[in-house]
C-alpha cells in the first residue's frame, strides 16, 4: 500500500502515533511539523518524512490510504489536495468546516471538532478507558498488540543520573505542572540518588538522549513521558487534568492520578488546587519503589 500520514502536533502525540509504523507496510510518507523531522527521519529509513514547509512534495503520487490525525482547517485543506483512494480521519468538505470519517469517530468524537460539541467531547474523554493506540488501530482495522513507539538512536548524553525530572509541561496546560517537584528532588537526593531536572535543548534528539541517560523519569503527561516509554525507561507520571487511561504504559509506567481529576479534567486555565492535590509522599514512594527494583535487578545480574 501507499500511505500518507498527516500528524504534525504535538510532538508527544507524534511519537505515540509512530506505533502505527509497525502495521503500515509498503510506501509510507509522513508529513509532520518541521521541528519533529529529527525524530521521525531517523526512526525508520523506509519512511519518507516531510516537514510541513515541504508538504507539497507529498503531492507527487496517489495514495491508497490517507490518515489525517490533525483537527485544524489548514491541514484538512491540504488533505483535500491529495489524491487518495481511502481516507481515515479529518477532512474539510467545503474548505471551511472540519469533519471526520465514521471510521475515526472513536477518537475524534472526543476531540475539539467532535460532532457533539466541546462539553460532550470532554465527557466522553473522561469516561473513555481505551488507549490512543487501541482507538486508532481499531479504526484502521487493526488490533493493537503492544506495538512500541519507533524512535531513532541517539548519541549518549552528558547528562546522566538515576532520575530525570521534567517539571514543566508547557503553557497550554499549566495545571499539568505539579507543585512539589522541588521537594521531590530534595527528598530523592537526601537518599543518595542522582537527580537531574531536564534542561531545554536545541534539538529533540538531545532531549531524547537526556531522557535515555537516566533509570527513571518523573513528569506529567508530556513529551518526556513519551520519550521514556519509547526508550524502555520506567516512568512515574502525574495526571492532574488529562486522561491517564488514554496512555498505554507498556509495563513501564506508574500512573499517579489526582483525586480531583474530575474537577479539572481538560481545563486549560490555572488553579493551584489542581497542582497540589497529589501529595509529595505518594510520588516519592512510587519513584523509590522503581529505583529499589533497579537495585534488585542489578544485584541479580551480578
Amino acid at each position: 500500500m501507499s500511505v500518507l500520514v498527516l500528524k504534525l502536533n504535538a510532538t508527544g502525540d507524534v511519537v505515540r502515533t509512530t506505533a502505527l509504523l509497525h502495521r503500515l507496510g509498503g510506501d509510507v510518507t509522513w508529513v509532520t511539523a518541521d521541528a519533529n523531522l529529527a525524530l521521525l527521519s531517523g526512526a525508520r529509513s523506509d519512511v519518507r518524512c516531510l516537514g510541513w514547509s515541504s508538504r507539497d512534495e507529498a503531492l507527487d503520487r496517489r495514495y491508497d490510504l490517507l490518515i489525517n490525525l490533525e483537527d485544524d482547517i489548514e491541514v484538512a485543506r491540504f488533505a483535500n489536495r491529495t489524491e487518495h483512494a481511502e481516507l481515515f480521519g479529518a477532512y474539510s468538505p467545503d474548505d471551511v468546516a472540519v469533519r471526520y470519517t465514521d471510521s475515526a469517530r472513536a477518537w475524534f468524537d472526543m476531540s475539539l471538532i467532535s460532532v457533539y460539541g466541546r462539553a460532550k467531547a470532554d465527557e466522553l474523554k473522561y469516561h473513555n478507558r481505551r488507549t490512543y493506540q487501541e482507538l486508532i488501530f481499531e479504526g484502521l482495522g487493526f488490533v493493537f498488540d503492544e506495538e512500541p513507539y519507533v524512535l531513532p538512536q541517539t548519541e549518549p548524553s552528558d547528562l546522566v543520573g538515576d532520575i530525570a525530572i521534567a517539571p514543566v509541561a508547557g503553557a497550554v496546560w499549566p495545571m499539568k505542572n505539579w507543585a512539589y517537584y522541588g521537594e521531590l528532588k530534595h527528598g530523592l537526593e537526601s537518599r543518595g540518588l542522582v537527580v537531574n531536572v531536564l534542561p531545554q535543548r536545541p534539538t529533540l534528539l538531545e532531549h531524547l538522549a537526556d531522557v535515555r541517560g537516566h533509570k527513571c523519569l518523573v513528569s506529567g503527561d508530556s513529551l518526556p513521558m513519551h520519550l521514556a516509554l519509547g526508550s524502555g525507561i520506567p516512568c512515574v507520571t502525574i495526571f492532574n487534568c488529562t486522561s491517564p487511561w488514554e496512555i498505554h504504559g507498556y509495563g513501564l509506567q506508574r500512573k499517579i492520578v489526582s483525586p480531583r481529576l474530575g474537577d479539572f479534567f481538560y481545563k486549560r486555565g490555572m488553579d493551584e488546587a489542581a497542582t497540589t492535590a497529589i501529595p509529595l509522599d505518594e510520588v516519592l514512594t512510587a519513584v523509590l519503589e522503581i529505583m529499589n527494583g533497579h537495585v534488585a535487578e542489578h544485584a541479580l545480574q551480578r
